[in-house]
């Protein structure tokens, strides 16, 4: 026999989803915004390539943006691949018979409080000190021609892993309530 629910832990839900939805769509919007970088990225190879094969003149600064794009992309892209469930994961058991959906929010719930909220917390103060080095120097590139300004591509680690960590978050949540609802 199923008790009904007061209206505190009704609005308790109610707050608790829009928590997570709030977060969500934060990742969708840095997730859409990340994507213009790929055909950008495809833009610059393209651009590279041809400079280098059809005229033999390379460009450090083409190949540095290169891989500054794709890092970017990586980085910030996360949450948004984390929100629509498209990371990679080890699907023997997860998506198994064996396992149902009751079971899979709880392997949810337990891996993104205990694994990957302190892999976040971790990256993000470990990264901190890296980045704040990086500025105090206005750290460029080593190399003639590369990119200025290094500090930018390293202020996105810290910052791609806070909002992995805030999906995380809005994920956790999202199957707390899942799990509360079947109470």
């Amino acid at each position: 026999m199923r008790v009904k629910r007061n209206l505190p832990d009704r609005m308790s839900g109610r707050r608790i989803e829009r928590l997570a939805d709030t977060l969500a769509a934060l990742s969708e919007w840095s997730g859409r915004t990340v994507a213009w970088l790929v055909p950008t990225l495809v833009l610059v190879t393209c651009c590279d390539v041809a400079m280098r094969y059809l005229f033999q003149h390379g460009s450090i600064l083409l190949q540095e943006l290169e891989w500054h794009l794709f890092s970017l992309t990586f980085l910030l892209g996360s949450a948004y691949t984390l929100r629509h469930d498209d990371h990679v994961r080890l699907d023997l058991l997860y998506r198994s018979r064996w396992l149902g959906d009751r079971y899979r929010d709880w392997v949810n719930l337990l891996g993104g409080l205990f694994f990957l909220t302190p892999f976040c917390l971790l990256a993000i103060f470990g990264s901190w000190s890296f980045v704040a080095q990086s500025f105090l120097h206005g750290e460029g590139s080593p190399d003639p021609g590369g990119l200025p300004y290094r500090w930018i591509l390293k202020a996105a680690i810290p910052a791609g892993f806070a909002l992995l960590l805030l999906q995380g978050i809005a994920d956790v949540l999202y199957r707390l309530r899942r799990i509360l609802e079947r109470r």
